[in-house]
């Protein structure tokens, strides 16, 4: 496959997770296209380290990778706290936690 297929796909999955951003209001949801986007990111980070020939793009994809799997653990906490107070994962309503 050619390079440009990755970035095609590289490019359709991050606009497919920034649309989930946009639109949907469910927490889960909502980090779960962000997820995607990261993903995303992370063929294309790995896509351009493949036809430069070096290992800078990997290694990259690497730390978003890491970076990505402890904002899960935030994200998950945080989600939880929310509803175990709302008995709701939706956006809108962890506003009104504000004092």
């Amino acid at each position: 496959m050619n390079p440009e297929n990755y970035l095609f796909l590289s490019a359709l999955l991050f606009t497919v997770g920034a649309c989930g951003v946009l639109l949907r209001r469910n927490a889960i949801v909502l980090f779960m296209c962000i997820e995607l986007m990261l993903n995303a990111s992370n063929l294309a980070l790995v896509t351009f380290s493949r036809m430069h020939g070096n290992l800078d793009g990997q290694i990259m994809a690497f730390f978003v990778m890491v970076v990505a799997a402890a904002e899960v653990v935030v994200g998950l906490a945080i989600i939880i706290m929310v509803f175990r107070s709302r008995h709701s994962a939706s956006v809108d309503d962890a506003s009104l936690m504000k004092l």
